[in-house]
């Protein structure tokens, strides 16, 4: 059977994870959440570097300035290589396709699990990272259309670059969760939530932010009452 309704998403994961720069809190309450590509545009950013930032891979994050909005950090994409998208791309597409694909995205975790594995991974675990919880059926209410499902973590070919293409991404209607589910018995058939672009209003389903260090929290920047 394919595809899962939002109702029955949410009830199964009713708390999404987005980890973002520490200190990104206000920009995000005043411009939302940006995908790599919705912050360019923002910012103002265009011609080479911005091909430079959008097409190809970032081995360390990127701090952009403007007049402005002040500073924002692209983050970088240290678990991922062209040689290993190389070995697991189908469909045609080439590491600069992904990683196209991947900047006009914003990226949630469906498990606290998953989110817990990145905050405590050798390039993070020793610097602040801003957590965002958010409620899942409030988001869905209002952006489900934009909304695409990933089995894996896309962002990452190591240790193994799993295979990846065209259907990865696939829409809730769409997605084979039932299959997931079975194969993974109930464990992680999601890994990834994406909206495409940006969420705007991302403010209006918060639930907690919290800064961690070393992989717990350490300062609660907001709670919604």
């Amino acid at each position: 059977m394919t595809g899962i309704r939002a109702e029955a998403f949410s009830e199964r994961f009713p708390l999404l994870f987005h980890m973002a720069e520490a200190g990104s809190w206000p920009s995000i309450q005043r411009h939302g959440l940006l995908s790599t590509s919705a912050l360019l545009d923002l910012f103002e950013v265009r011609g080479e570097r911005r091909r430079a930032l959008e097409a190809r891979h970032r081995p360390e994050s990127v701090t952009l300035h403007h007049p402005r909005h002040g500073t924002a950090v692209i983050r970088d994409q240290k678990p991922m290589s062209d040689a290993g998208l190389l070995r697991s791309l189908s469909g045609g597409l080439s590491p600069a396709d992904w990683y196209q694909l991947l900047n006009a995205r914003v990226f949630f975790w469906v498990s606290h699990e998953r989110l817990m594995k990145l905050l405590k991974a050798r390039a993070y675990r020793d610097k602040r990272q801003t957590v965002l919880t958010v409620d899942t059926a409030r988001l869905l209410a209002l952006h489900e259309a934009r909304v695409l499902l990933s089995p894996r973590n896309s962002g990452a070919t190591k240790p193994f670059p799993w295979p990846r293409g065209p259907d990865t991404f696939l829409p809730m209607a769409r997605y084979p969760f039932s299959f997931w589910d079975q194969k993974r018995k109930r464990k992680n058939p999601v890994a990834e939530l994406t909206v495409t672009y940006a969420v705007p209003d991302i403010r209006d389903f918060v639930l907690r932010v919290e800064e961690y260090v070393g992989g717990q929290p350490d300062t609660l920047l907001f709670k919604a009452r």
